[in-house]
Order: C-alpha cells, then sequence, then structure tokens
C-alpha cells in the first residue's frame, strides 16, 4: 500500500508543469481566490459584475441590429438577443483571462525574485480565477437560456464541451502573452489591437451567413468562431453540436495550448534577469 503512494507520487511530479500537479493545485487554490478578492474588494454585486458588460451590450446589438438579423435566427428579435448575448459571453471571457494573465508575471516579479515558484502559476491563476467567475456568474444565465429555449435539462451539460475547448485556448494565448510581455513591455497596446481583431472577426453581432464567401477562410481561422457556433447549437436550436464545430474547437485549444506552453518553457530562463 505504501508502495503504491509513493509510485502514485512519483507519478503525480513528472506530470506536465515539471513540480507537480499537487503543488500546482496548492498555489492555484491560494492564488486564484486572492486574484477574485482583490478584483472585488468591497465590490457590491462582486463577480455578477462580468455580467453587466454582455447584457448591457447585447440591448445595444438588439435595439441596433435586431430587426435587421432576425432572419437569420428563425424571425426572431428575442433569438437575436441570446444569439448575441452568448457570443458575447465567450469574447469577454477570452478578451478578460488572456489580457490579465498578460501582464501577471510582471506584477509579481518581486515576489518571485524573493520566492521560487512556478512562473506559469501566475496566468494560470488569472485563467482559473476567470473561469470560477464564469461559472459562478454566466454559466447559471447560459444555463437559463438553455432550459428556455429547449426545455431540456440536460443540454446544459453539453455546454460543457465548447466551454472546455474555449479554456484550452485562453490558457495557451494567455501563457504566450505573459511570457511574451517579459520582454516587450508595450505589447500590451499591441494586443489591445489584438483583441479588437478576434472580436470583429467572430460572429458575435452579425450572423456568420452574411461574410462574403471569398472571406468565410479568414474568418474561420479564428478559433473563436467554432466555439461560439456550438454554443448556439446547444443552447438556441437545442441540438447537439455540429461535430466539425467542436473537432475544430478543440483542435485549435490543444494547437494553442501546446503552443503557447512551449514558448513559455523556451523563454521562461531569461524571466528572472529582466524582472
Amino acid at each position: 500500500m505504501i508502495l503504491t503512494r509513493k509510485k502514485t507520487f512519483n507519478i503525480m511530479e513528472k506530470l506536465p508543469f515539471g513540480d507537480g500537479v499537487k503543488r500546482y493545485w496548492d498555489l492555484l487554490s491560494v492564488l486564484v481566490p486572492q486574484n477574485l478578492n482583490t478584483r472585488y474588494r468591497g465590490s457590491f454585486l462582486g463577480v455578477y459584475w462580468s455580467l453587466l458588460n454582455p447584457i448591457i451590450m447585447t440591448g445595444l446589438y438588439t435595439t441596433i441590429f435586431g430587426a435587421t438579423f432576425a432572419s437569420y435566427f428563425g424571425n426572431s428579435i428575442v433569438n437575436y438577443m441570446f444569439a448575441a448575448f452568448t457570443g458575447l459571453l465567450v469574447i469577454n471571457f477570452y478578451n478578460s483571462s488572456t489580457t490579465q494573465a498578460l501582464s501577471s508575471i510582471v506584477v509579481n516579479g518581486d515576489l518571485l525574485n524573493k520566492i521560487k515558484l512556478p512562473v506559469p502559476v501566475f496566468p494560470l491563476s488569472m485563467i482559473g480565477a476567470n473561469i470560477f467567475q464564469f461559472v459562478v456568474g454566466s454559466f447559471p444565465l447560459l444555463a437559463i437560456v438553455t432550459i428556455i429555449n429547449t426545455h431540456n435539462p440536460l443540454y446544459i451539460l453539453f455546454l460543457l464541451f465548447p466551454f472546455i475547448a474555449l479554456v484550452l485556448v485562453c490558457t495557451g494565448v494567455g501563457l504566450f502573452v505573459s511570457a511574451l510581455f517579459v520582454f516587450f513591455r508595450d505589447l500590451g497596446y499591441f494586443y489591445e489591437i489584438a483583441t479588437f481583431i478576434v472580436w470583429i472577426t467572430s460572429p458575435v453581432f452579425y450572423p456568420a451567413e452574411i461574410v462574403p464567401a471569398r472571406v468565410q477562410p479568414v474568418l474561420y481561422l479564428n478559433p473563436l468562431v467554432p466555439i461560439i457556433e456550438s454554443l448556439r447549437q446547444i443552447s438556441l436550436h437545442g441540438s447537439l453540436p455540429n461535430i466539425t464545430y467542436l473537432f475544430r474547437g478543440f483542435l485549435s485549444g490543444i494547437i494553442i495550448l501546446t503552443l503557447g506552453w512551449l514558448f513559455f518553457k523556451k523563454v521562461q530562463s531569461s524571466f528572472m534577469d529582466l524582472l
């Protein structure tokens, strides 16, 4: 029995992230609540403030574009409203989690100079804080939309698949930009432009069908597009997501996460000279 436990522990220590899954879990269990407490200290609504932006923007999009694009959503302005809200949840999660991850290493530079810690835990803690915020704040509302449209609570479980793909994408991007920011402190300004490009090329307030056929291949290079479309299929149409969308979402997530992790590990040894 003792040998089995030792063997299990040794395996855990050799898993990805080098220092062991348990060590990362312990650190994240401290850093994620700390990030949330710092962000919402003294706030009346706490994590529910994260819903304010998508709700307001959904109202604006519906007022401006609802009548124009309703025909693409079953001639229903309500369906368009739900579709816009779903797209906004995805793009807001991406923007907030990756933008917060970007500066996480530099912000904690003093701590890293005093204590030896696994550096990836800082961008990962930002992603974790946004996952908690989404699960507590946004996901219940998305679940209500799904039940209203499908009348089947089981479809709530299917929402997890595109969300996992979204987390993979954001984690990979977060690791990449947080490492790059250590070397290029102006990256934050360029990344604002990058997030705008991701937003405008995602079918958030417009249906993907209106994009000209010659531009469609460029649109689908955006890894958030299949994720948004999968969530809409589940929550609006009450159908299982197209397997092509799910495959592309997960494939994009795995590729981006792998590249982000490899880049992070390649340049990590140079961090301490610049922090």
